[in-house]
């Protein structure tokens, strides 16, 4: 539902006009503290009228927001609590957990890996040689796993579904399968999924699969030789002036420097810890296993900062992309009916976007046809299901 809602709030676009002022100075895309202060004038007036409204309905505790125009930051601000117990306000620079739109992070590494030359997306991601060739992913019980591409995993056509649960989500299972103590690590989770049968032949089915892209963490590390999340950093986000992107942590006293505090509603159930005590935590802290996502899942980023990644894959010529052409072309093609690599959807008219949900978060980002782009970040939701 809140996915719905958000789809609804970034589709209302009365401040977004070829009229719309830039903002200057401190609201200039670079590495440089944003405040709400910069955003203050009467142009985006209805729409802030329409966000309080929003979140009063929603029961929102605090919503970051950030619109471009042409390739130029044009507004951010946040709105509502980072944190309701300190009456902390949110601003631009504070970071939300982003779920499933590190989904776009991972894509564009993946194919900035491609486009150096040190993986093909036709690649076998598994057997003796595979890119995942070390023993601990050998024989699979499904001998179908060999016929896994990098691409297939992009589009999630690599023949898992959701069918028995998102193996991302069942901590419990996995460890008692495996014989191993809580957290499950993200290679145990594969190991997991390949002790059980596909459900479709690779490349001949699609089901979302937050699997599919934790994997695809893993074949990031193997060719680069480095952490994911050192990678993406050093070759994706720093080049692009983002230095504040990191991953998340489980538990609410590990939180990042400037990150919210998430919410859920009261009648939402805790769940058994993901660290084996048997303590009832909630699903925001502890409940769910967010560091295990990882690529699939994991980065805290703030609104500008997804914004600037967006405007450095979008396809428009206003700023420079990270990516060739083509490698844009590729993530967007939805020809045959498949999912895009790292988008949610995209459609011919030009619009593009990215979900992502999480106990006590829910994000969206959009690339508009007419050079408009949004990025919108709460710290309040129900969860519906991964995504």
């Amino acid at each position: 539902m809140i996915i719905t809602v958000l789809i609804t709030l970034i589709s209302y676009n009365p401040g977004a006009s070829d009229e719309s002022p830039e903002l200057t100075g401190k609201l200039m895309l670079d590495n440089v503290r944003l405040t709400n202060s910069g955003s203050e004038g009467p142009e985006f007036r209805d729409v802030e009228k329409y966000l309080e409204s929003f979140m009063r309905k929603w029961e929102i505790r605090g919503v970051s927001l950030a619109v471009s125009k042409g390739g130029k930051l044009i507004y951010a601000r946040g709105f509502g609590y980072a944190d309701t117990t300190t009456r902390e306000e949110v601003q631009p620079f504070y970071k939300f957990r982003v779920a499933s739109i590190s989904k776009l992070v991972t894509a564009v590494a993946v194919m900035k890996l491609a486009e150096e030359g040190r993986l093909s997306l036709n690649d076998r991601v598994f057997g003796e040689n595979a890119i995942l060739n070390d023993t601990y992913f050998s024989n699979p019980k499904d001998k179908r796993a060999y016929d896994i591409t990098v691409a297939h995993l992009l589009s999630h056509e690599a023949g898992w579904s959701q069918r028995w649960g998102d193996q991302m989500f069942m901590p419990v299972v996995i460890a008692d399968h495996m014989g191993t103590d809580m957290p499950v690590d993200t290679r145990t989770i594969i190991r997991f999924a390949l002790d059980k049968r596909l459900h479709f032949s690779p490349g001949t089915g699609r089901a979302y699969s937050n699997l599919g892209y934790a994997i695809l963490g893993l074949v990031i590390e193997k060719i680069s030789g480095m952490p994911y999340d050192e990678y993406c950093s050093k070759s994706i986000l720093e080049p692009l002036g983002i230095y504040d992107m990191i991953l998340a942590r489980n538990l609410k006293e590990e939180k990042a420097a400037y990150e919210v505090t998430y919410h859920i509603p009261a009648d939402v159930l805790p769940k058994p810890s993901v660290y084996g005590t048997g303590e009832l935590l909630s699903p925001c802290y502890g409940g769910n296993d967010i560091e295990a996502l990882g690529a699939a899942g994991a980065w805290l980023a703030t609104a500008p900062d997804l914004l600037r990644l967006l405007l450095a894959v979008d396809g428009f010529d206003s700023r420079p992309d990270i990516l060739s052409a083509r490698s844009i072309e590729l993530m967007t093609d939805n020809s045959r009916g498949l999912a895009p690599a790292g988008w949610k959807t995209t459609l011919d008219n030009g619009t593009w976007w990215r979900t992502g949900s999480f106990p006590g978060t829910a994000a969206m980002m959009k690339r508009e046809a007419d050079g408009t782009a949004w990025v919108v970040l709460l710290n309040s939701s129900a969860w519906n299901g991964p995504g």
